[in-house]
């Protein structure tokens, strides 16, 4: 049995084809399987709704998805005059910002660096398959994303071996930190945006993009906007003639223009930028 959420204005797919993801799978029916936190969950859209199984997952795709914010009320606050922006919502109104699980989402984003989105695929799916439970929802089988402790028993070596690279010290010394106790990402959701930040950057490999992608996509402080070189050389030529710009200013200029739903912006740009010109490319 399927239950249902009300979601106008929503696109399913983008949505879970955006790059903030990386493990979703489409079943034959049209609906993508994956999961959220420790649940297995398939979700399919018919027109304004979407179809969740099991019923018991509802509430649980309700959170994940975003549908319980007010979307229009971001979509009023992004500024009238950029025309930029406006074809990027345009191309994809129904875009929401997922809210994912605070170790999963740092984890999977310290395997990004320097990957297109289908190699952070790769990786987050051979993560759930060898390290993560086993879930099963019918005929469908998934992993779970790995714990810290998993992760951390695991090992560096281990975690190389399945594909992260020199990713893979970043990561185990963050799983080692979190499963001893050392650090809790809970501790997080305290904190205002700039002591959250600095919070997040104490993580070994964890720079501003990671860290800022993190605040973003899972503790859904959404003026956060991820810059890195890519996402910088799209502002720079679309907003500033082409200029080279500060680092400074242009953070400046992200705070000011975009306001409170920064990380909205970004990820229409990104989305909008990416697949309308039909190339892959990493995560901003």
């Amino acid at each position: 049995m399927a239950a249902t959420l009300h979601a106008p204005n929503f696109d399913l797919e983008a949505t879970l084809n955006s790059g903030q993801a990386f493990h979703w799978e489409p079943q034959a029916d049209g609906s993508f399987a994956g999961c959220i936190a420790d649940r297995l969950v398939a979700l399919r859209q018919r027109r304004d709704e979407v179809l969740v199984t099991p019923t018991e997952g509802l509430e649980t795709a309700r959170c994940y998805l975003r549908l319980d914010e007010n979307h229009d009320a971001v979509l009023r606050s992004f500024p009238a005059e950029d025309s930029v922006l406006a074809a990027a919502v345009a191309y994809c109104p129904g875009l929401r910002i997922l809210r994912q699980p605070l170790w999963e989402c740092l984890a999977t984003f310290l395997t990004s660096s320097m990957k297109q989105v289908a190699h952070i695929r790769q990786m987050s799916l051979r993560l759930r398959r060898e390290l993560g439970e086993p879930l099963r929802l019918g005929d469908i089988k998934a992993g779970a994303f790995p714990s810290p402790a998993a992760m951390a028993s695991a090992g560096e070596q281990r975690l190389r071996e399945l594909g992260l690279g020199y990713r893979a010290v970043f990561v185990h010394r963050a799983a080692a930190r979190l499963a001893s106790g050392e650090a809790r990402l809970e501790d997080g959701e305290a904190l205002d945006d700039a002591e959250l930040l600095e919070f997040l950057l104490r993580f070994d490999g964890v720079g501003e993009k990671i860290a800022n992608c993190v605040r973003l996509f899972a503790f859904g402080r959404l003026s956060a906007f991820p810059v890195d070189v890519w996402i910088e050389r799209v502002l720079r030529e679309r907003y500033f003639g082409g200029d080279e710009v500060p680092r400074k200013e242009l953070t400046s200029f992200l705070v000011h223009h975009f306001g409170d739903y920064g990380g909205y912006a970004q990820q229409y740009l990104f989305h909008h930028a990416r697949t309308s010109k039909g190339k892959s490319r990493s995560r901003p």
